[in-house]
């Protein structure tokens, strides 16, 4: 059974005209802020992010307050904040809760974020598809410089900060980091090669920090609690706090909560999602956005040495298994936004193939020639296996072209795009080999079920 777990991060999300500035700060917005500002050292500020064990919640799970030591500026540098709010990635919809529900925790992150880094500019790069989410942080912001909380003297303290709210124009491939970067200064939206870093080279040529939103809106919270406090809330060592988790798909109660690092895929379904959609049998859970490879309930955690990070689990089922950072990893997946999408015993695998792989072609910039050429590849295997006129070896094959495709270039888009194609064939190897042989059963539930099932809640 999951923690129960006083809320913190959706504390006000259940108040009428929670995004505005009198409610939120009738229930403690920006006193965290004020006290930071006004009390605290940016070292301190950055101490208690690091006591804290913030992983990133963008889908890396880097330390966040690890990632604000790499700051390093030259005398004359400019240091700048970026919030990555293009969220994309299909079965991903927790960032937009906190921009619709409670935009002034944001906003109070990023204050004590840029005071923290010694910033006095900070960007908050939004999906252009994100029209409500837009309209309220700049509702928002605008309520915060008039109040002062924004702007030449925030909290009458003189450390000037200035916010602003840039949106994109639907590219999926700007949620990578340098490609964000690129679209913010007027350029195609195209990663960068690393390195340099952005902490040393980012935004305008600057030495720039680009955290996700619900990394930014937890850092109130961790001062308030302090670091230590924060990180204790979490049932796992290294990976602190509580965060946002979304189900969707075929689950009864489809949406986000908030619960403490480390619960397990099950609890997530049964405690908090209710269970699956009409009691159907379960069939396979994506974990945490599109990219990351499919959890199957009936596949049993590998892990018989002693030394093996999941020892404890072995012989139990991968729903089982602690929803963390490197828990995940270990297991042969990725938490990634920790958003996951159920699927029942109705839906066919390789179908969910195609129709991932039909997104991943869509979203490639093209810029390096295994991702764009593998992308399409992929699809084109799959039209053929789904219509059960693939040649001999083609299952093999999509393996073979994914793995070519893994660490073979700029940024990691190639490999969110393979992981989940090798995941697929690994786990569901005899759906697809069936479906090469005949095509997709008659009968199943595909193209637009499949599409609504994986895009539908982003």
């Amino acid at each position: 059974m999951a923690d129960p777990q006083k809320p913190l991060l959706t504390v006000r999300y259940g108040l009428e005209d929670s995004w505005s500035l009198a409610v939120a700060e009738k229930a403690g917005a920006y006193a965290v802020a004020r006290r930071a500002l006004s009390e605290m050292q940016p070292d301190a500020v950055r101490e208690e992010v690091k006591k804290a064990s913030l992983r990133g919640r963008g889908g890396a799970g880097f330390p966040a307050g690890v990632k604000w030591g790499f700051l390093s500026p030259k005398e004359g540098d400019e240091v700048y904040l970026v919030i990555n709010a293009d969220e994309s990635e299909p079965g991903t919809f927790k960032d937009r809760t906190i921009m619709d529900l409670d935009p002034h925790r944001l906003i109070e992150g990023a204050l004590i974020a840029c005071y923290a880094i010694r910033s006095h500019v900070a960007y908050i790069y939004v999906r252009g598809e994100l029209r409500h989410s837009i309209a309220r942080l700049e509702h928002a912001l605008g309520e915060a410089r008039a109040k002062g909380y924004v702007g030449d003297a925030p909290f009458g303290v003189d450390y000037p900060i200035e916010i602003h709210v840039h949106s994109g124009a639907g590219a999926y491939i700007c949620g990578e980091e340098t490609g964000l970067l690129n679209s913010l200064e007027g350029r195609r939206g195209e990663p960068r090669l690393k390195p340099p870093f952005p902490a040393i080279k980012g935004v305008f040529g600057m030495p720039t920090i680009v955290n996700n939103v619900e990394t930014i809106a937890s850092v109130p919270d961790i001062l308030d609690l302090g670091g230590a406090e924060w990180a204790a809330l979490s049932r796992l060592p290294g990976d602190g706090g509580t965060r946002l988790y979304g189900i969707s798909g075929h689950v009864e109660r489809p949406g986000i909560y908030e619960a403490p690092v480390g619960i397990t895929m099950r609890e997530l379904l049964d405690d908090y999602g209710g269970g699956v959609l009409n009691g159907r049998p379960l069939k396979a859970i994506i974990p945490g956005g599109s990219s990351t490879p499919v959890l199957d309930p009936a596949r049993l955690v590998d892990a018989p040495g002693e030394d093996h990070p999941l020892h404890r689990w072995h012989g139990k089922s991968e729903l089982d298994v602690p929803m963390g950072v490197d828990t995940y990893r270990a297991l042969g997946t990725m938490l990634g936004t920790c958003c996951a999408i159920v699927m029942d015993d109705s839906i066919n695998m390789v179908d969910v193939a195609r129709n991932l792989m039909r997104f991943y072609r869509h979203e490639s910039c093209g810029q390096c020639t295994p991702c764009r050429e593998g992308t399409g590849w992929l699809v084109d295997i799959l039209e053929n296996v789904c219509r059960g006129t693939s040649r001999p070896g083609d299952v093999d094959l999509l393996v073979n072209v994914a793995n070519n495709m893994m660490g073979n270039t700029i940024c990691a888009f190639a490999d969110g795009c393979a992981m989940p194609m090798l995941g697929l064939v690994q786990k569901f190897y005899p759906e697809f080999v069936e479906a090469a042989k005949h095509g997709l059963p008659k009968g199943t539930r595909h193209d637009t079920t499949t599409r609504d099932l994986l895009e539908g809640a982003a």
